[in-house]
């Protein structure tokens, strides 16, 4: 029997000489394809099959395997005992499976100790082309060999490959049967359909996935540990905060709306409860998205979420949360300081009121890296903004973060703290977070911090 790797899947040849009672189609993922007559599999499953073949007395005459030079020669690499530990437990896992590490804790350089250790061809995927320059630079620091790279127009293959997640799923029906190790930065981008597809289309039987952020318990993490492999390490931030990461300390900081805000706000949150009060009754223990697909289908429904922005809108900057603002950058004008906002329109008032550089999807690359280099030499000591700042970019180190509002619930909050605990000598990291009372903040501000056992002060 031949397998051969075709757009990103296995295509069974030569079937002519199985052992008698040997059904091919009983093997988990192989499928009939009538277009052209014969079998197919996901190539991420080629090992497995092959094991399974090879154990029912199939001859395997022709395999796909890694064909690019293995990458070696790298330089001596020190790791923290956590990150030892880290790659000691993928190492146990059949070198398979997710490692989750608070932002700021070296993920790359565990992913680095995979590379060196396992000496395949790898391809690593990150999600922007930001990320896939800063891992070129840290594996360059170890290792002189040639780097491949797919992003930003550039398709060049080698030993070790860099890719963004959007050019490997262009790409992988032709690259997918190159590498032996597949390394997944923000790993829980996956596992929820969408883009899986890239993880299927490549033979790589060695799988490092790496997030600050894993899925919830549910069918999103089954489904990543099929294509990744399983939670094999896990460390919080309240784990290492102080000894590995900076000490972390948060401030709440509850705040009023004034009156004319407060009546427009409750007055728009009663019509978002009538309309999810009429959804819950004909749909008892539906979600979140059932409810957003069955309000955008009546006026009631419509106006209740339209009534629900409005609202977040209201609480995202009221004028209280204004003027804290501006004395919190008063107070902290000598520390590097990041602003946190919930929206594109905020980060660009916030500009505009206190001369606080943005950074947004709307600042180029060459751009935002010289903003980066200017705050980490101190000669700018704020930047605000939505998004941009709160998963994978390297981030110069500040001391001050000052969580104003956010859109995405636990998941945003710990990349946006992250961005906070580079450790350096004597740094305290200070997080001040913004809540209005008697809203939905103020759970969700709780729901946020209860991973993170840190030491809290409220400020009246």
């Amino acid at each position: 029997m031949r397998l051969v790797f075709d757009r990103g899947t296995l295509l069974f040849d030569d079937l002519t000489d199985l052992p008698a009672g040997v059904d091919i189609c009983q093997i988990a993922g192989v499928l009939w394809d009538e277009r052209v007559g014969g079998y197919r599999a996901p190539a991420r499953l080629c090992y497995a099959i092959v094991s399974e073949l090879r154990r029912r007395g199939v001859r395997i005459g022709e395999q796909p395997c890694p064909s690019l030079t293995p990458p070696s020669g790298f330089r001596p690499l020190q790791l923290r005992p956590y990150q030892e530990a880290a790659l000691a437990a993928w190492r146990q896992s059949a070198r398979r499976g997710l490692v989750v590490l608070p932002t700021g804790s070296g993920k790359t350089r565990i992913a680095l100790g995979a590379i060196a250790s396992t000496r395949t061809p790898c391809l690593c995927l990150v999600p922007t082309r930001a990320l896939v320059d800063q891992w070129t630079s840290a594996l360059a620091a170890v290792w002189d060999g040639p780097i491949g790279q797919f992003g930003d127009g550039v398709r060049v293959l080698g030993p070790v490959t860099m890719a963004t997640f959007a050019s490997a799923y262009r790409h992988m029906a032709r690259i997918g049967d190159k590498f032996g190790l597949l390394i997944v930065d923000e790993a829980h981008h996956f596992g929820q359909g969408g883009r899986d597809e890239t993880l299927e289309m490549s033979i790589a039987p060695l799988r490092l996935g790496l997030t600050a952020t894993p899925p919830a318990p549910g069918p999103a993490a089954r489904r990543l540990a099929s294509l990744i492999g399983p939670l094999v390490f896990e460390r919080t931030i309240a784990d290492l905060a102080g000894r590995y990461l900076a000490p972390l300390e948060r401030i709440t900081w509850r705040l009023t709306l004034d009156p004319d805000e407060r009546r427009e706000h409750d007055a728009l949150w009663e019509t978002y409860r009538q309309a999810r009060r009429a959804f819950e009754g004909n749909h008892l223990g539906g979600s979140w998205e059932d409810f957003l697909h069955q309000a955008a289908r009546t006026d009631d429904g419509r106006r209740g979420i339209a009534a629900w922005r409005r609202a977040r809108r209201i609480l995202a900057f009221p004028r209280r949360k204004r003027e804290a603002l501006a004395l919190l950058l008063r107070h902290h004008r000598t520390q590097r300081t990041l602003v946190f906002v919930a929206d594109n329109e905020t980060a660009y008032r916030v500009a505009r009121e206190h001369l606080v550089m943005p950074l947004t999807c709307d600042i180029g690359r060459a751009e935002r890296q010289a903003v980066l280099d200017r705050f980490r030499a101190g000669t700018l000591r704020a930047l605000v903004s939505a998004q941009v700042l709160n998963e994978g970019l390297d981030v110069p180190d500040a001391e001050v973060g000052i969580v104003v509002a956010g859109r995405m619930g636990s998941r945003e909050h710990v990349q946006r703290v992250g961005r906070l605990l580079r450790p350096g000598e004597g740094k305290r990291a200070l997080v001040y977070e913004l809540v209005v009372e008697q809203s939905s903040e103020v759970r969700q501000a709780e729901r946020r911090w209860e991973s993170l056992a840190v030491r809290e002060r409220s400020a009246a």
